[in-house]
């Protein structure tokens, strides 16, 4: 029998990702506090990196836990500005004022995954990539937010780069898939050396 595979994330995109890649799965959200998960690393000195992978393994174990004989799926996306996390904007003003501080510098997006098997941790990975925005002016940044709100609230960054995202930046280096929240071409790897992902 094929075992079932759960993507523990709420996330469009990374779904989409999943289908476009031709992976059958089942979709569970899990109920996870990570701001204070979140909080609690930031407390005991913990990197970007490490709360990202962090978070992936928090929902991944969740839902593990409610579904074991499942391969599960936990992702989270942090994305750190001179150590500085942030988070996804809670208003317009958030956004724009996130976008201020992003402008003109270098930011790095840590993309973290991590797979449950018979509720245990069996494979993580981290994507890593840098992007630099270019130096954008306050009415520059307010109108785009305005224009792409409805979109961009729910990103980190306040930047969506498969959509309007890509005008806002000089260079990028690293993954595509990592910049959506997921590293596809690892996790699909894995996948195919499981003997899950058909040939």
């Amino acid at each position: 029998m094929t075992q079932q595979i759960i993507l523990a994330s709420g996330s469009q995109i990374r779904a989409q990702l999943l289908r476009n890649a031709g992976l059958a799965f089942d979709t569970v959200i899990p109920k996870v506090d990570e701001r204070s998960i979140q909080s609690s690393l930031l407390a005991d000195g913990a990197s970007p990196r490490e709360i990202a992978d962090a978070l992936a393994e928090a929902k991944a174990r969740r839902i593990a836990g409610r579904y074991p004989t499942a391969l599960v799926i936990g992702c989270d996306q942090v994305l750190s500005l001179n150590g500085q996390i942030f988070t996804k904007p809670d208003s317009q003003a958030a956004a724009i004022a996130q976008l201020q501080q992003l402008s003109g510098a270098t930011h790095t997006l840590y993309a973290a995954a991590v797979i449950y098997a018979d509720s245990d941790p069996v494979w993580r990975h981290i994507g890593q990539v840098k992007l630099t925005m270019r130096s954008l002016s306050d009415a520059a940044i307010q109108a785009y937010v305005t224009r792409n709100w409805d979109s961009i609230q729910h990103a980190v960054g306040c930047y969506k780069i498969e959509e309007e995202g890509p005008r806002l930046f000089t260079r990028i280096d690293g993954d595509y898939f990592s910049i959506l929240g997921l590293p596809l071409l690892e996790l699909l790897s894995y996948l195919a050396l499981r003997g899950t992902l058909p040939a």
